[in-house]
């Protein structure tokens, strides 16, 4: 009786310690568990017109999704979309809960340090945004000292802090031109694309762009960084070679963007 109990417990034991293994308990690398299970977890905000937004049909639509789209099929899988503040998305990416952001993330030496980026998708130039009738900005360094709105931790909020603007932390880009429409922010900074989306769609707002970054700025996919990884991030890579190959990059972005920002 007494044998039998204690193989009781350590079948019992040995079944836990499995259920509590988690990722790191499957076969194979992040790669080999993705195409398992046959799906990849996406991050993004869905706010972010028109890399991530919703349309009026409440679909899940942008540049990003059908770029996220087009890689997991060539990965043999299915996106699944997980959406989230920015913030929240790169902890998730960090402690595991998703396999890829792609949100438009530039690269930036501060990030590369935490992640590591597939190749550039995307190049975009930075847009110091005002309402139609101010002069007072006519480049970066005029930022100082004035009141700006973006989300924290993102390239634009760490920009304007850079040039000595005092930020203001929104949820989304919608809060973002609400504040600058209704004059409680001086500019707020973001793609120059975006900019021109906005104003597509919204040909009255009494805004213009101030000024513009020099350079463009890549924009590329976070992953996590270790070993476990590192075949992921060459297949993301492959992927996004065969879609730029294909003109696959390119006309998403015409179609989303009406230009082609998939070159420097």
């Amino acid at each position: 009786m007494k044998k039998r109990g204690i193989l009781m417990i350590l079948t019992i034991l040995l079944a836990l310690a499995g259920c509590a293994g988690g990722p790191e308990a499957e076969e194979g690398d992040l790669l080999a568990r993705i195409q398992a299970k046959g799906e990849i977890v996406v991050a993004m905000e869905g706010t972010w017109a028109p890399w991530t937004y919703h349309d009026e049909s409440d679909r899940l639509v942008g540049y990003d999704v059908d770029v996220a789209k087009a890689i997991a099929a060539q990965l043999g899988v299915e996106a699944v979309f997980v959406e989230g503040e920015w913030d929240g998305l790169l902890a998730g990416l960090e402690s595991g809960r998703y396999d890829l952001m792609v949100n438009g993330v530039s690269v930036t030496a501060e990030r590369a340090e935490k992640y590591d980026f597939s190749a550039p998708y995307a190049y975009n130039r930075m847009a110091v945004i005002v309402s139609a009738g101010d002069d007072s900005i006519q480049k970066m360094e005029d930022l100082d000292g004035k009141r700006t709105a973006n989300t924290i931790s993102s390239t634009y909020a760490e920009e304007a802090e850079k040039y000595g603007a005092e930020v203001t932390g929104v949820d989304d880009l919608a809060q973002t031109f609400e504040l600058l429409l209704s004059g409680r922010i001086d500019a707020t900074l973001n793609d120059e694309a975006v900019y021109y989306d906005y104003m597509a769609a919204h040909p009255d707002a009494p805004l213009k762009i101030a000024c513009l970054s020099e350079n463009p700025v890549p924009v590329a996919i976070p992953m996590r960084q270790g070993e476990d990884a590192a075949a992921l991030r060459a297949a993301v890579d492959a992927a996004l070679e065969a879609l730029r190959a294909d003109g696959t990059l390119a006309a998403l972005s015409e179609q989303y963007f009406g230009l082609d920002i998939t070159v420097a």
